[in-house]
């Protein structure tokens, strides 16, 4: 597994308090969380793989044709 790109996160007080609390409730760091996040919303939009490889969602453009 390649190493994890560091870079600095800027986010308004209240925004990282709500984050907190929400990975507290999943038992997770707020890194861990934010990661979480937004490796499912990538997913979600077929911008990565499924966790089975299975291959990527078709362009949006191309299914309204």
């Amino acid at each position: 597994m390649a190493g994890k790109k560091s870079f600095p996160l800027r986010l308004d007080p209240i925004l990282y308090e709500a984050l907190e609390r929400w990975a507290a409730d999943e038992f997770r760091s707020v890194n861990g969380h934010i990661e979480y996040l937004l490796r499912e919303a990538l997913r979600k939009e077929g911008r990565l793989p499924s966790p089975r490889g299975t291959a990527r969602k078709e362009d949006k453009s191309d299914a309204e044709h």
